[in-house]
């Protein structure tokens, strides 16, 4: 997978090319250059930071390009036309054993756990991952996060599936609805959406039985940690108070602030995927990495077959300023 990842980057990087090389020059000193591996309510503080305000309040815009892959939000970080990342830590353990130069190292997290839900066919409201033995189940593609961390968890409660591994992620719930496989999983707002269509029934969240994974982080090139380090600053604090404003608000209230982010999404649906993600502790409230959960992580990976070396939890992992901002917010 490693070499997979790599290959995908550099031709990503080749594709990306002068243009963003060229915009990276004409970057704006008071602007963070986010670039997020998808767009989706689980990365609710992200947004809610944005329209609170704290990011203003730091005396920064943020603007935000949605890569579509973590191949793609890493070669945006290293081509320079995005200052931060926003993706799962494998992308930067793959960098990393690759041997890239001025490599990128994560300073924050956000999300602690898989943020999909399980949907089957009929309604199970005393599930047990024991149903899913000898099923067909569609949770992503070969090598990437959410099927084996699927994997990791039937590992774990000894249950044999059978995994439908040739649908793309986004294609997923499409191949559902038109018949394949038993059970499929979702992230919010399509699982509550589609269980409120009437279409199939939401069993069980996934990320608790995952248990404590890095799931979503930030990450940037060294030099830009060490050089821009008041944006580094800004963006830890911005986030941990939208992730404390999400913990003591209602999630309608949230819904209403957030809901701009997402035209083809109620505010209901919104609120909806709030609860369900609240309800199994998405976010995290001191965004420095826990090395347990790192290793957590590698043990996912490697236990897919898709991890050829481990990578030290202090070769891309940056802690001091994230835990340094949750002491200050939450004193």
């Amino acid at each position: 997978m490693k070499k997979k990842f790599i290959s995908l980057l550099c031709a990503a990087v080749m594709a990306i090319g002068l243009p963003f090389a060229l915009a990276s020059c004409k970057k704006d000193d008071k602007v963070i250059r986010i670039n997020e591996v998808t767009h989706s309510v689980f990365y609710a503080p992200l947004y809610l930071a944005d329209a609170l305000g704290y990011f203003a309040d730091e005396g920064y815009e943020i603007e935000l390009t949605n890569g579509g892959g973590a191949d793609k939000t890493m070669a945006a970080v290293l081509s320079g036309s995005a200052d931060v990342g926003f993706c799962g830590p494998e992308a930067v353990i793959y960098t990393h054993l690759g041997g890239s130069t001025d490599a990128p190292m994560v300073f924050g997290q956000m999300t602690n756990c898989d943020g999909s839900f399980l949907v089957g066919r009929k309604a199970e409201p005393d599930f047990k991952w024991s149903n899913l033995e000898g099923k067909d189940v569609l949770a992503g593609r070969k090598g990437g996060v959410p099927l084996m961390t699927f994997q990791y968890i039937c590992k774990e409660q000894n249950v044999n599936a059978n995994f439908i591994t040739n649908v793309q992620f986004d294609s997923m719930t499409a191949a559902f609805e038109g018949g394949v496989g038993d059970y499929v999983t979702m992230f919010e707002p399509s699982a509550s959406e589609y269980q409120n269509a009437g279409k199939g029934y939401i069993v069980a969240p996934v990320g608790p039985a995952g248990g404590e994974v890095p799931y979503t982080c930030f990450m940037a090139k060294t030099s830009f940690i060490d050089n821009e380090s008041a944006k580094v600053d800004a963006l830890l604090r911005s986030i941990t108070k939208a992730t404390k404003y999400i913990y003591e608000n209602d999630v309608n209230d949230v819904a209403a602030l957030i809901a701009k982010y997402f035209d083809a999404t109620s505010k209901e649906s919104v609120a909806t995927s709030l609860k369900n993600y609240k309800a199994i502790d998405t976010w995290v409230k001191d965004m420095a990495m826990k090395e347990s959960s790192f290793n957590r992580l590698q043990d996912i990976i490697q236990n897919a077959g898709e991890l050829e070396k481990r990578v030290a939890f202090t070769d891309i992992v940056l802690t001091e300023r994230a835990h340094s901002v949750y002491q200050e917010i939450y004193k």
